[in-house]
């Protein structure tokens, strides 16, 4: 029996009816909004899908074909098919229609979604959700989305930050909570935006800077190209370490090497210490203890009791009670290392030296001005026997006197001395012909020594056949010809270290007049590499400005080779040329840094690479890596 389309679309309309109440329930969970045509907006409330549709036609035209079998009227199977013909297109034409809606409808449910999870990461949505924590988080998004919905051109809005009831254009700015501002806020919060974006380019510019500057200070420590993962670790290590327990069983050097970085960026605090503190250690070296306390270095000894080499910088807070502390300690030190701690009274030394000064193999004292003077080099002689390297810097109360005293010191092989106080050439005279013969390094620098003359020179050359490290700086009266005296048939073996730094002529009214010779010239240049210049490792010329350029270029000429050599400073040499360098680099494989501060004559060097030249007076800055094959 053949079924009218009306009474099918009614049967229809019916079905859907009677399940509207629960899909409309089921459309409002999927909040869709916006315009639609009756037909989409009446088949996507009922929740009619494609598949239905076409299911629905696949039975209708089964029963079609299914009566035309049964009934043997030709015209009235014809009307038949051709009213099933009509329903399939109907049918195909709501499949097409109901699908288009599907897709719109999902296209928009995305874009919400997407913008939804736009408004929940803004500040808006951050601070309503502070403000009502209660409310669902959807629920306002949903209505800060709404409140966002941009007014069309021509309609009046009020504009967020001052209110003011103004007209909507093309060009209206949005504000910071997404509504639209006035024309004069608007520009005032766009001249915010481009101050604000003027200050992030300034940072940024100030970035690459500091990047810069970071990368010269690393190719100054000897890191060029990547750092290694060794390098890394420590550089994580220090930036947390705070929240460092221990470090475990780490070699010596490696903590060294954190002991260095955290020391560099000041951040060593009494919690930190304990890091460097374990009872099993032997050294204990702590680069900058001007965060400590009285009691934190006290707690050195306390949790290391096998304690042999202690070394502190800037130990401002050592005091009194500390070192007698110290001297109650079973703790035998072999090597006292204090930097700074200029508040241990001269009994509290003498007591120190009374007590320890029998094992104590190395004593090294800088910036400790008021109390060791010299009654402290005194001491030395009967309290500390077996001393063997003693060194005092940076300070105003040893005398000649006191350095007398140290000629008493039968066993010491390193001595370095660096005073404030003016001092005269025959106390060092008599400390090297007394115990030159031992020395394995020695080193005489300061303005203090601005009147040594050749008789120190002299005496090193008599006595001293050890030596592996010479540095005497600063005299003004010693000549080219005592330096040439020095190094001509020496006995000694060829030296890895030299340091001569401003051993010149000084007036200031005729500064390049030099009759005398006084200073490092060029014939004790000469001499002074062809004694050790094989062997050579440091070489420090710092402002011997009276070395000529026909004395560089005869030591430095290609026929010649300096294999050791890795630092050279011939900063403020004023006959250094391009020529002179370049031949410095030809002639020494293995240098890595060439220090060449005030020599002005130096105009294009071809630095090569992997080595690093520093102190070029160019436009690109004081610091160049080498990048020629």
């Amino acid at each position: 029996m053949e079924i009218s389309k009306s009474y099918r679309f009614h049967l229809t309309f019916h079905e859907l009816t009677s399940s509207q109440r629960s899909n409309r329930q089921q459309r409002a969970g999927r909040a869709i909004r916006g315009p639609h045509s009756a037909l989409t907006d009446f088949l996507a409330s009922q929740n009619i899908s494609a598949n239905r549709i076409r299911e629905d036609a696949e039975a209708r035209r089964n029963a079609a074909n299914a009566s035309n079998v049964q009934t043997a009227d030709a015209g009235a199977s014809s009307t038949a098919g051709n009213g099933d013909a009509t329903q399939v297109a109907e049918a195909e034409e709501a499949v097409q229609v109901a699908t288009a809606a599907d897709k719109a409808a999902e296209k928009k449910r995305k874009s919400q979604a997407a913008a939804i999870d736009k408004i929940k990461k803004s500040k808006a949505f951050k601070k309503r959700k502070r403000q009502d924590e209660d409310s669902d988080s959807d629920g306002i998004a949903e209505a800060i989305l709404a409140e966002r919905a941009a007014p069309l051109p021509g309609q009046m809005e009020n504009c967020e930050i001052c209110d003011k009831r103004f007209t909507v254009t093309p060009y209206s700015r949005a504000g910071p909570n997404g509504g639209l501002l006035c024309n004069k806020c608007g520009k005032e919060l766009a001249q915010d935006d481009k101050d604000e974006q003027a200050q992030k380019k300034k940072k940024k510019v100030a970035a690459r800077g500091t990047a810069r500057r970071q990368v010269a200070s690393n190719r100054l420590d000897g890191v060029i190209g990547c750092k290694s993962l060794m390098t890394m670790c420590i550089s994580t290590l220090v930036n947390n370490i705070d929240l460092a327990d221990d470090l475990g069983d780490v070699p010596a050097q490696i903590v060294d090497r954190v002991a260095r970085q955290v020391a560099k960026r000041r951040i060593l605090t009494p919690m930190s210490l304990n890091l460097f503190l374990q009872s099993g250690y032997e050294d204990v070296t702590v680069y900058d203890a001007a965060k400590l306390g009285a009691d934190d270095l006290t707690r050195i000894f306390q949790m290391v009791p096998k304690l042999k080499n202690l070394k502190l910088k800037n130990a401002i807070q050592f005091k009194d009670e500390v070192m007698d502390y110290l001297i109650t300690r079973q703790t035998p030190l072999d090597s006292l290392y204090l930097h700074g701690a200029n508040l241990v009274s001269e009994e509290a030394w003498k007591r120190f030296l009374v007590a320890k000064g029998k094992h104590l193999k190395a004593l090294r004292v800088y910036f400790t001005d008021k109390h060791v003077g010299d009654n402290f080099t005194a001491t030395l002689k009967d309290t500390c026997p077996a001393l063997k390297c003693l060194k005092i810097a940076h300070n105003q109360q040893v005398t000649d006197v006191g350095i007398e005293h140290i000629s008493e010191l039968n066993e010491l092989e390193h001595l370095s001395i660096q005073l404030i106080t003016p001092t005269s050439t025959e106390p060092y005279v008599k400390v090297i012909n007394s115990i030159g013969r031992n020395l394995r390094t020695l080193s005489l620098t300061g303005e203090s020594l601005a009147d040594l003359d050749d008789r120190v020179l002299d005496a090193i050359h008599e006595n001293c056949t050890l030596l592996r490290k010479l540095r005497i700086t600063h005299s003004e009266v010693m000549t080219d010809a005592g330096f040439v005296r020095l190094f001509k048939n020496w006995a000694n073996k060829p030296l890895t270290f030299i340091d001569f730094e401003k051993c010149r002529h000084v007036d200031s009214s005729k500064p390049r007049e030099n009759a005398h010779l006084n200073g490092l010239c060029s014939d004790g240049f000469r001499a002074l590499m062809s004694h050790s210049g094989k062997s050579l490792k440091q070489l420090n010329v710092h402002a011997c400005r009276h070395i000529s350029r026909e004395a560089f270029e005869d030591v430095f000429s290609l026929e010649k080779e300096y294999p050791e050599l890795e630092n050279m400073e011939i900063s403020f040499c004023e006959e250094v040329t391009d020529f002179v360098v370049g031949c410095i680099f030809r002639t020494c494989p293995k240098l890595k840094n060439l220090n060449v501060f005030g020599c002005m004559k130096l105009k294009e060097v071809r630095v090569p690479k992997g080595r690093i030249l520093v102190g070029m007076p160019n436009a690109m800055g004081m610091e160049i890596e080498g990048t020629e094959d």
